[in-house]
């Protein structure tokens, strides 16, 4: 059955990848990202609502549903969206609205004038603990200080348990061609009937997992290429993926990226909300521009399933200042990953050099 992913959240993903990080090492949370901008878009005005609106799409309200769609109803996915705002600022309701009805939302108030580290130690514990400790300091001294007015956070987790789990008796040694030479990598096998797609110079295969939750193998033929699938290309794999029998050859990884999200975003063409001339005049009557925003997400695959969490934290203050034969799908140089639920993008990234996580645990 073809996947229908949401055009809005394929373009958006597509659109932020190239700008994270070319070529390299890349895991991050389309999710997590655009659920903390649309909060912020909603509470954007003019110019700043608008180049919002054209990297999220038109329909913020939609898509915010979407995303909220994705991540509940699994009894292993946590997340958390929180609000904190400085005593003296005051929020327009229908901000707080719009955040408290996000899954597990809160607004607290925040003493960022007299304990700004103890605001970011508090925030981080919060997410730590969403994620499990897998991102224990999103925030970094210095990104929470005397001036920050408002912190808006998004923070994921998901266990993801394959329908089907590959067998560790199977996974051996196996050469992976990454940029920097020829390397041994633990390599996963299990051959089963998977939906397979091979469309727009890619080729795709989908391990399946329990709670609707599925993670998209993709391979370019032109073994140069170490990006991702542009949205034409996406959508044409998904509609091509059919039940095949395919032979799979997957390294265990392990990506783990942090990145400033400014330079990204400026770049896709969102830079008004960094500057004096932002108008968020929708969050408060107090004008306020975004000093930073920050994204750390790591996913870990191996023979059981798969762990990943991603948080992202966006610092607000004060304007001024079947064939008979099986397909073979050996996944031995570059590629790209998509893990997603319900047509959501929960992270997706580029691997170049498998790190190895390890055995999956009992």
């Amino acid at each position: 059955m073809p996947v229908a992913l949401r055009s809005d959240q394929v373009e958006f993903a597509t659109r932020l990848t190239p700008a994270l990080g070319a070529g390299g090492e890349l895991a991050w949370s389309p999710l997590s990202v655009a659920g903390a901008l649309g909060l912020l878009a909603t509470g954007a005005r003019g110019r700043t609502r608008q180049e919002l609106a054209a990297l999220l799409g038109p329909d913020l309200d939609t898509h915010l549903a979407a995303l909220d769609d994705a991540v509940t109803g699994a009894p292993e996915l946590a997340t958390l969206t929180s609000l904190w705002v400085r005593d003296d600022l005051p929020v327009r309701p229908e901000f707080t609205a719009a955040v408290k009805a996000r899954p597990n939302a809160a607004v607290r108030t925040a003493d960022f004038a007299a304990d700004p580290e103890g605001v970011r130690r508090a925030a981080n514990a919060e997410v730590s603990e969403v994620t499990r400790g897998l991102i224990a300091e999103l925030l970094r001294s210095g990104d929470v200080n005397s001036a920050t007015r408002a912190l808006l956070v998004n923070a994921l987790w998901v266990r993801v348990r394959w329908s089907k789990p590959f067998d560790p008796a199977d996974t051996a040694p196996h050469d992976f061609r990454s940029p920097s030479g020829t390397r041994r990598v633990p390599m996963m096998r299990g051959r089963e009937r998977r939906p397979y797609a091979r469309a727009a110079g890619w080729r795709m295969v989908t391990v399946a997992a329990a709670d609707d939750l599925a993670l998209d193998v993709l391979l370019p033929e032109d073994e140069s290429d170490r990006g991702v699938p542009t949205t034409k290309a996406l959508h044409a794999l998904y509609r091509a993926a059919a039940p095949t029998d395919v032979d799979l050859a997957l390294p265990r990884f392990e990506v783990r990226t942090r990145a400033a999200l400014s330079g990204p975003l400026r770049a896709c063409g969102a830079a008004t909300v960094f500057t004096d001339d932002a108008d968020l005049s929708g969050v408060s009557e107090h004008p306020l521009r975004v000093d930073e925003a920050v994204h750390e997400a790591v996913l870990r695959v191996d023979e059981k399933g798969a762990v990943g969490a991603a948080a992202t934290a966006v610092v607000m203050r004060t304007v001024a200042a079947m064939p008979s034969k099986p397909v073979r799908f050996v996944v031995d140089r570059p590629f790209a990953f998509i893990l997603r639920r319900r047509g959501g993008l929960l992270f997706l990234g580029t691997v170049t050099a498998p790190t190895d996580p390890g055995r999956a645990a009992d």
